[in-house]
């Protein structure tokens, strides 16, 4: 890993990376989101009454945890598209449990792992 800000000009200014003339090499990334709630929530969307989508309940049973891979043949890696994706879902259950639970928290949205690339691979540790 580099200790470089690439994103950032000389005089700290933020710019766009080009990566045009970066080879297609395959890629891979996972991230994931967690939604904090109160247990009543959770056994609503546990029984199927407020959401129908794919989820895992966190096994402290206090939230529900959304994780998302993305792979593809690029020049940039997919991290910020499997973040995104992690963290769009993440508000989707919110906005469709806002009646019953405006106090949920999402939280930890980050990457836990990603492959290929100048960079190498990335495991998240903890």
């Amino acid at each position: 890993m580099s200790d470089e800000l690439t994103h950032f000009d000389g005089d700290g200014a933020a710019r766009m990376v080009a990566v045009t003339a970066k080879p297609e090499t395959g890629r891979r990334a996972t991230a994931r989101a967690r939604v904090r709630m109160a247990p009543a929530t959770l056994e609503r969307i546990e029984a199927g009454t407020t959401v129908d989508v794919a989820f895992e309940t966190m096994a402290d049973r206090r939230g529900i945890e959304l994780r998302v891979t993305v792979e593809a043949i690029d020049r940039t890696g997919p991290e910020m598209e499997a973040m995104h994706a992690a963290a769009v879902g993440a508000l989707t259950i919110y906005d469709m449990c806002k009646a019953i639970d405006r106090g949920m928290v999402i939280a930890e949205v980050m990457l836990l792992g990603k492959s290929g690339g100048k960079s190498g691979d990335f495991v998240h540790e903890g």
